[in-house]
């Protein structure tokens, strides 16, 4: 949030020509947004509101009684800001001893207005012979961004869907705030953090399943066996979904990042069945009998059953080691749960597609080799 300079989760920067028109903007964007209900709370920054106290020199007036501007505001920062002359030291601290006048004699302008200035000929004048003093309005800060006047309105939100409540009240702001002239807005804090993250996942997501077929070529040198080894992703998806539905999280950098470690598991599992199907189906080319239809099914339940254990111990020590997360409360639960959601809801579709889709997919490939006379061991391919 810092690196935005917004410090709550959400907010908006309002940029223009002039600071009492970003204000007024401000507040304006204020009321609008209030009525939300997902608004916990908001508040625009009153940018135009600070008082500041004007000390203006008289240089002829000044040059009378020999004074220097520099003079004038020696004076000025002694007697009413005050100027460090010692320190004290007492062992290791240190404080130092600032001397300025009271604040009987400098707490309104009127007041202001007697401090003394000595001059070079040893008479002691009041500063508003020489000097004008008077209160103005003026900004209480100055903040520029991409060469432009900037306002920020904060917003606490009681809901974590940030994009969903952006497109509502970006559509309630277009109906209800007339922008003047050369003013602009836009959303930031974690909104921007999230918009950045999609822009990138865009791209990771399908490098992702590139590499991830282009493994699965590799290996087995088949487009067909690659492409059914994709599905379980697929599968492992939408269980992802369902669980992260369930639990109410919205897509987020590390939903992501439990997506694409569950897409890498549920590959893992499709390859080492396919593996033992092949294996299976191997023993029985080798030994040079003739291979029909009956044999390959018989091949296909044989490695699936020797592939049965070992697929629901990798997904109950998954599960075993997972869920537990999904039940903390403690630090960093907020990292971890969305990370752990989309891997235990995929974990159980695509074991269901591992166990009993891919050996269907891999026995009907098969039999279109057998019916072609392109069948052969997969050691020789």
């Amino acid at each position: 949030m810092e690196l935005t300079g917004i410090k709550t989760p959400l907010g908006l920067k309002i940029q223009g020509p002039s600071l009492d028109g970003i204000q007024q903007v401000g507040a304006q964007v204020q009321q609008i947004l209030s009525a939300i209900p997902e608004m916990r709370s908001i508040f625009a920054e009153r940018v135009s509101q600070g008082f500041y106290l004007n000390i203006e020199v008289n240089r002829a007036e000044a040059a009378r009684y020999g004074l220097t501007i520099a003079d004038v505001q020696q004076a000025v920062t002694s007697g009413i800001g005050g100027g460090m002359i010692a320190e004290n030291v007492e062992g290791r601290e240190r404080y130092p001893v600032n001397v300025r006048y009271n604040r009987d004699f400098r707490d309104n302008v009127e007041d202001l207005r007697q401090v003394l200035i000595a001059t070079p000929a040893g008479a002691q004048i009041p500063i508003s012979d020489v000097a004008k003093i008077s209160f103005s309005r003026g900004p209480s800060m100055i903040r520029d961004e991409d060469g432009a006047l900037t306002g920020y309105v904060y917003i606490d939100l009681n809901t974590k869907d940030y994009g969903g409540f952006v497109t509502r009240a970006t559509d309630l702001l277009r109906q209800k705030l007339a922008l003047p002239p050369g003013f602009t807005y836009k959303w930031s804090g974690e909104y921007e953090f999230e918009l950045r993250a999609k822009k990138r996942l865009q791209l990771i997501v399908p490098i992702v399943f590139f590499v991830i077929f282009l493994l699965l070529y590799m290996v087995f040198h088949s487009v067909t066996e690659a492409a059914v080894l994709i599905f379980p992703t697929i599968y492992a998806l939408t269980g992802g979904l369902i669980l992260q539905r369930l639990l109410g999280y919205n897509f987020s950098v590390a939903v992501w990042v439990g997506y694409i470690a569950l897409f890498g598991i549920a590959v893992e599992t499709g390859v080492v069945m396919v593996v033992y199907l092949h294996e299976a189906l191997d023993h029985r080319l080798k030994s040079g009998a003739a291979v029909h239809h009956e044999d390959i099914e018989a091949a296909v339940i044989e490695g699936a059953v020797h592939r049965l254990r070992p697929k629901l111990m990798t997904v109950c020590v998954v599960l075993a080691s997972l869920i537990p997360i999904l039940r903390e409360t403690g630090v960093g639960s907020d990292v971890m749960k969305p990370i752990a959601a989309p891997i235990v809801g995929g974990m159980i579709t695509s074991t269901i597609h591992v166990l009993i889709l891919v050996p269907v997919f891999f026995a009907l490939m098969k039999e279109r080799e057998l019916r072609r006379g392109t069948l052969q061991s997969h050691d020789r391919q």
